[in-house]
């Protein structure tokens, strides 16, 4: 059961306006930090392969293991945000990662980098349910999608840097170094963080309820199911490319580790920074005059980006790649900017953490079953031909969720209110 939630009393008096955005800025560097030591790993399979003797199908494991582990890891750190007091769950998260990334960059043979990757997994999902919480609670309705999209631009950033910095790191000092870095960055700004959070911890910390709200409020929930289901097809195609994309480039058009690190990602996420950011003010703009306006936004964004991603693996031009990647970003961006703030508007508060939970894995679940794939069946299918079916998959959760928006939105969003009013 979900049995705590956000409460935002006289006796905890909600945070001036400049405070609550202060606390996005802040999670924005944290939410950097996680996604560059995800990423960095991913622009040095040449490097692995070399002197540690992974092989294409353990290459692919690199990313399934981690997300497959902090995927199903984060329904239970949902409820420990709904439980415990969220910024200590964020500083200790950080804290754990960054020993993981450390010892990482230590490993010696493949079972134990890929060990190690598993680590990370569990270290790295204590962030996100109780980071989400905080935001959502901090920004209510007419700023919600733009705080959680300001926040989710710093993982288009850190897949950037993270990409650029392994391959740069690779050509150069060496991989392990990139860790070892990384893991500094990341054991400095944990204290920084802890008590810069302070001011707000009051106002964001669980506490228990006299009423407990049922799981079975969200089990119920149709529009919350379908936003899983459109979820789940976005992270197929966007995670086959964070994961794929720069090896592509460097076997099939010849660029080094480093410009395929950097060429890979920044198109991508540039598109997707611009989308976000906008989506998200959409977003916002539009839940003012329609209640559904962010599910509308999420169908459009999942129906546009869907060729783009088939098209950008499928070309045999460094410059339409780029165009179509930034396209590619640009449209999921719409979806990305709205989608767990989209899911608040059917869930009770008092869920947020296991709902961002719940949400998170079956989108990591999808998405280590297509790097997996990717590793399993690239040499004889293609890449291209995977993408294909993702972006296909993408097209028919669009309409599945569109179709389920249209006859449950005002239902579910009646019984997430009842809910919430007698919790």
């Amino acid at each position: 059961m979900c049995a705590n939630k956000e409460i935002v009393t006289a006796a905890t008096p909600a945070p001036a306006p400049y405070r609550a955005w202060t606390v996005v800025g802040l999670l924005w560097i944290a939410y950097l930090i996680n996604y560059v030591d995800r990423q960095v790993v991913f622009s040095i399979f040449p490097a692995l392969t070399r002197d540690l003797g992974f092989t294409t199908p353990q290459l692919g494991m690199i990313g399934t293991i981690f997300i497959w582990v902090y995927s199903l890891c984060n329904p239970f750190v949902g409820r420990l945000a709904d439980t415990f007091s969220r910024t200590k769950l964020i500083v200790v998260s950080i804290i754990l990662w960054s020993l993981a990334t450390l010892a990482t960059g230590l490993a010696g043979s493949v079972t134990m980098f890929l060990a190690w990757r598993a680590v990370m997994g569990v270290t790295e999902a204590l962030y996100v349910p109780p980071a989400l919480g905080t935001i959502g609670t901090l920004h209510p309705g007419p700023t919600r999608s733009r705080a959680l999209a300001l926040h989710g631009s710093a993982q288009f950033a850190g897949i950037v840097a993270g990409s650029w910095f392994g391959g740069w790191m690779a050509d150069g000092p060496g991989w392990r170094w990139a860790f070892y870095a990384l893991a500094a960055a990341g054991l400095c700004y944990a204290p920084v963080l802890h008590f810069a959070l302070k001011p707000v911890s009051g106002q964001v910390q669980s506490a228990a309820q006299s009423q407990p709200v049922s799981p079975t409020v969200l089990a119920r929930n149709g529009c919350y199911w379908a936003l899983s289901f459109a979820f789940f097809s976005l992270c197929i195609m966007l995670w086959m490319i964070y994961a794929w994309m720069p090896s592509h480039l460097y076997e099939k058009m010849g660029l080094s580790m480093k410009d395929a690190g950097l060429t890979a990602t920044f198109w991508v996420q540039t598109g997707s920074v611009s989308g976000i950011l906008l989506g998200g003010a959409l977003g916002d703009w539009g839940s003012r005059r329609w209640p559904w306006a962010r599910f509308g936004l999420i169908c459009l964004g999942l129906t546009c980006c869907a060729p783009f991603a088939y098209l950008s693996l499928a070309t045999e031009s460094l410059a339409m790649f780029k165009v179509l990647a930034f396209s590619f970003g640009l449209t999921a961006g719409w979806m990305m900017g709205n989608t767990f703030a989209a899911s608040y508007d059917v869930t009770p508060p008092s869920c947020y953490g296991i709902g961002a939970g719940t949400l998170n894995m079956t989108g990591g679940i999808s998405g280590g079953a297509a790097i997996f794939a990717a590793g399993q069946l690239k040499d004889s299918l293609g890449i291209h031909t995977l993408m294909f079916w993702g972006a296909a998959l993408a097209v028919a959760s669009a309409v599945v969720l569109a179709v389920t928006v249209s006859f449950r939105f005002q239902t579910d969003r009646a019984s997430m209110e009842t809910a919430s009013r007698y919790a």
